[in-house]
């Protein structure tokens, strides 16, 4: 048997996890099974293998990642990923910034947003029915975690 980098979250953990996300989003249901890597990052696995036969795999295979990167817990927060925001769209509720238009482009350059929206938060970032990620206000901008490799080239 060997040490595996991920763990699937059992049912009261995913219970606190969802509970989170209804605080932060509005989220009232999440379906798929949570694994979790050593550095917070939580996938989203919704395929046809039950927890007991994700288990056996792990025990035999060195795998580093399964499902789709959903997002991270940082300090008792979740920061959704731009595919676990999509995921969760018809949901999401609370925390949503609705980018204009110059925005969006500087968003997706990887630019953060000097604007202060009178949140201190992980926000959901919009525009018009596409959502793109978090992001994290604070007291006059908003931080940008749009990975490099899928930013707008400037």
């Amino acid at each position: 048997m060997r040490e595996s980098k991920l763990k699937i979250l059992n049912e009261e953990e995913k219970k606190q996890f969802i509970n989170k996300l209804k605080e932060q989003f509005g989220i009232k249901a999440l379906d798929g099974l949570l694994v979790q890597r050593n550095e917070g990052k939580i996938y989203l696995f919704t395929g046809n293998l039950n927890k007991e036969e994700l288990l056996k795999l792990l025990d035999f295979l060195d795998i580093d990642r399964i499902g789709v990167y959903f997002g991270k817990i940082q300090n008792d927060k979740i920061r959704l990923s731009i595919e676990g925001s999509q995921l969760l769209k018809d949901q999401i509720s609370k925390n949503i910034y609705e980018l204009s238009e110059n925005e969006v482009f500087e968003w997706m350059k990887g630019q953060e947003l000097l604007i202060s929206t009178g949140k201190r938060d992980f926000l959901i970032m919009k525009s018009g029915d596409d959502f793109l990620g978090t992001g994290k206000a604070s007291e006059n901008k908003i931080t940008n975690f749009i990975p490099k490799a899928r930013r707008l080239k400037k």
